[in-house]
């Protein structure tokens, strides 16, 4: 009997990672990265691409590939690579926006999990999917800003002005994300699909 769970158990791994999976999974890594860099210049912030990828991540891969597609992301940026947008290596753990970093690994696996849940035909579902994907990369991304700034910086702000920062530049750019990222899903969650 242990044997036959055994097999089952390698047989699902190796499904999981195989070549598809793979490529895809490097991708979406790649864009995350990229997007950081590719910034649309508005006239009180910059926009850039990087968080509409996260999603897309999780909406296109779904969970467990969306989520390994952001983790590995984060640890080649955590190795030395300089793919965050102030370069990358062990010490930007310390970086009050480094939450925001690994926010995106539990947002992609979120939104992944969901629409796995709902499917990929209505955007208005996939919308609100990625709306929570915001709240949720929000909520520890401005929990981590505050430890940082409270108890490695020493800058002990209130925690509501670290989410008020967002507020209305950020959230406006996030929501216009997440309402580009529901539509994308619907237009090419067809020529992804995996067994």
């Amino acid at each position: 009997m242990g044997t036959v769970n055994n097999n089952s158990t390698n047989t699902n791994r190796k499904k999981f990672l195989d070549t598809k999976t793979m490529i895809m999974c490097s991708l979406f890594t790649a864009l995350v990265a990229i997007g950081a860099f590719i910034r649309i210049p508005l006239p009180v912030t910059v926009f850039t691409m990087q968080f509409i990828f996260v999603l897309l991540s999780g909406l296109l891969l779904g969970s467990k590939r969306g989520a390994l597609s952001c983790l590995l992301y984060v640890v080649i940026g955590l190795i030395g690579f300089p793919v965050f947008s102030e370069g990358g290596g062990l010490g930007y753990i310390l970086k009050p926006t480094f939450g925001y970093l690994f926010a995106f690994i539990i947002t992609s696996y979120v939104v992944g999990f969901l629409r796995e849940k709902v499917g990929t035909e209505s955007v208005l579902k996939l919308f609100f999917i990625a709306l929570l994907g915001m709240i949720i990369t929000y909520a520890i991304g401005t929990v981590y800003t505050y430890i940082i700034l409270k108890y490695v910086v020493g800058n002990p702000i209130p925690y509501h002005a670290c989410l008020i920062s967002l507020f209305p530049f950020a959230f406006a750019k996030d929501i216009f994300s997440c309402l580009i990222s529901a539509i994308a899903t619907t237009k090419l969650a067809n020529h992804i699909k995996f067994d």
